[in-house]
């Protein structure tokens, strides 16, 4: 089931979310649901906060990015393969060299910006059956865990650009906010009557 993807300003993408016990109510379906919006509105990731949870559960396909050229054949095999369910997950360690790469989120459409981002990960979480790994990631695809692991902390893309870009995009960020934006796909607006 399609479900609407809450847009900037709504409180629950200011929430650190909670973990999850095994017996969350319908969790199974929960994944699903959030795997069908992801892709229903073609992003790579998806966090519980953006569909109105405020709990530690994102979802992740970076395939639609294996296509980039400009990465390497070994990246680019990586990135079509990968597709992760994270529970209760919590970054243990960023490293490497800062680099930018343009991000844009599915609750802020239509707005982009550089952001710069440790190149490798280490991140302990669980998939569905609760047990807990660590695993390391670097590149795109750690880029991606870091972004949606940014919506289980209550962060948002724009808190990493500068003032000045801030600036620029304030207006847009209102206009999300009033609901006066059309994307492709079902949402939900902090500030629109009759929501």
């Amino acid at each position: 089931m399609i479900l609407p993807i809450v847009g900037y300003g709504e409180p629950v993408l200011r929430k650190v979310g909670e973990n999850l016990s095994p017996d969350y109510p319908n969790l199974d379906g929960l994944i699903e649901n959030m795997y069908d919006t992801m892709y229903n509105a073609y992003g790579v990731g998806l966090a519980a906060p953006q569909i109105g949870l405020p709990i530690r559960l994102f979802v992740i396909d970076t395939e639609p990015f294996s296509g980039n050229e400009d990465l390497k054949s070994e990246e680019m095999e990586q990135l079509k393969r990968f597709k992760k369910t994270f529970i209760n997950a919590k970054i243990i360690k960023e490293e490497g060299n800062e680099w930018a790469f343009n991000e844009g989120c599915l609750s802020i459409p239509d707005v982009r910006e550089d952001v710069y981002r440790k190149e490798m990960i280490t991140i302990e979480y669980c998939e569905e059956d609760f047990v807990i790994k660590t695993e390391v990631f670097e590149g795109l695809i750690a880029r991606v865990i870091q972004h949606e692991y940014d919506h289980i902390e209550g962060i948002l893309f724009t808190d990493k650009i500068s003032t000045l870009k801030k600036t620029l995009i304030k207006k847009r960020l209102q206009n999300i906010m009033d609901g006066k934006i059309r994307a492709d796909y079902k949402m939900k607006f902090a500030n629109k009557k009759g929501r």
